[in-house]
């Protein structure tokens, strides 16, 4: 189990000296993992109103669309966590990389809702197992004192991921039309396999490997729930399901918010200007993964975790309430900031929380689990959007973020360096 020691930090040279070049690559490698990953998973947001147009689909069939992708990737972390703990981080990693790639591409092809909700859910397991992989790989190879600096900046990785999902809308649509959009989300697979080369597994799970050659593999879900470890996967749990409740119900519907005309409760932007808010939102993300990863090495998890869950808690539903162009450009990068930057810090929490036989396992069973039930959030928003618009549905978020601010504060150690073992 892991005991809460601090660690030493050198304070005569710049944190950044004292990364090595293994620790360097574990850290790309898992950052282009899940910007190309959050890529090829918000090209369907990016799309949604152009496929509801050509498969006829209404707002509660896309949300749902949504959901099974969610749904499946809960399953994907799941599996591609035992997976980890088993074969290794780096494996996981690429395989994952593949899985989602190839899938993503396979929904241009689709000429029917269920084809398309196929290819989603296929989707979904190579999305639920990046992350998985990526945290692991990342928090093992990094030292205790830098582990919150680092999951911040593989997690703002999402946000140029967002970026690039819509700009490459932006360029494609014209072209080719949304099917040109999803062939694209090949491109992964391909990138991946520069980061596969030199990035090696972390020491403590080589150790532990060769420790566990001969014995019964102890990376499994009943490990989580013995003694001394249960509460702790209660915990992170419960913690993932209303943070990503929160986001997925509003970053599954931001696209389709800002591209609705204002008489059906949307904002009435063109492609151009939903383009051009959507990024500089997400440059506002961007921004909030990075800084709660260095608020979170200096100030600490709890601490930070509160201030990000609390000012969501209250900027998601004003941003819901607002119709004007300028306002929702000026006030969206403060959203996007808050209301997910609060995922730099599942990383490494998940993984001080856990020993290192069953920290992947552990990492894909909490993430994935909140992940799960928080599938339907889009459909609940999609839902509610036919009777409240869907700026007005953006207000029940704010629940997710009240009880997220509650469980961090009666639940939540402080594990701030803590060393893994």
């Amino acid at each position: 189990m892991i005991q809460p020691q601090m660690s030493n930090q050198s304070v005569s040279n710049p944190w950044y000296k004292e990364i090595s070049n293994k620790q360097w690559r574990s850290l790309l490698a898992s950052s282009f993992g899940w910007m190309l990953d959050a890529m090829d998973v918000m090209l369907y947001s990016m799309v949604l109103v152009y496929i509801m147009k050509d498969l006829n689909m209404t707002q509660s069939i896309a949300g749902f669309l949504a959901t099974l992708t969610l749904l499946s990737s809960a399953i994907g972390g799941l599996l591609f966590g035992i997976f980890a703990d088993k074969f290794g981080r780096v494996r996981a990693l690429i395989v994952s990389v593949f899985v989602y790639s190839i899938f993503t591409a396979l929904c241009g092809f689709s000429q029917t809702v269920t084809q398309l909700a196929i290819f989603r859910l296929l989707l979904g397991l190579g999305m639920g197992g990046e992350w998985v992989a990526g945290a692991a790989l990342v928090t093992e190879s990094w030292p205790a004192q830098h582990r919150g600096k680092a999951m911040g900046f593989v997690q703002s990785s999402w946000a140029i991921g967002y970026i690039l999902a819509a700009i490459v809308a932006a360029i494609l649509i014209p072209l080719g039309g949304w099917r040109a959009v999803f062939f694209f989300g090949i491109l992964p697979a391909l990138i991946i396999l520069i980061f596969r080369r030199g990035t090696e597994e972390p020491e403590i799970w080589q150790t532990r490997s060769k420790q566990r050659k001969g014995k019964t593999n102890k990376g499994s879900l009943l490990q989580l729930f013995r003694p001394g470890i249960r509460k702790w996967t209660i915990i992170g749990s419960l913690l993932s399901i209303c943070a990503q409740f929160g986001y997925w119900g509003l970053f599954t519907w931001i696209p389709a918010y800002l591209a609705t005309p204002v008489n059906e409760g949307g904002a009435g932007l063109d492609i151009v200007k939903s383009t051009t808010w959507i990024v500089i939102m997400q440059i506002g993300a961007w921004f909030g993964y990075s800084l709660f990863g260095l608020m979170a090495d200096r100030f600490g998890r709890k601490s930070t975790f509160i201030l990000f869950f609390g000012l969501a808690a209250i900027l998601v539903p004003v941003y819901g309430l607002i119709h004007q162009s300028t306002a929702l450009l000026l006030i969206g990068p403060f959203v996007a900031f808050f209301g997910s930057g609060y995922f730099s810090g599942f990383g490494s929490v998940l993984a001080e929380l856990f020993p290192t036989e069953v920290r992947a396992t552990a990492q894909g069973f909490c993430y994935n689990f909140g992940r799960a039930l928080a599938a339907f959030a889009p459909t609940i928003i999609g839902m509610l959007a036919s009777s409240f618009g869907l700026g007005g549905a953006f207000g029940f978020l704010t629940i997710a973020f009240v009880i997220a601010v509650f469980l961090v504060i009666f639940f939540l150690p402080e594990t701030k360096g803590w060393q893994l073992k």
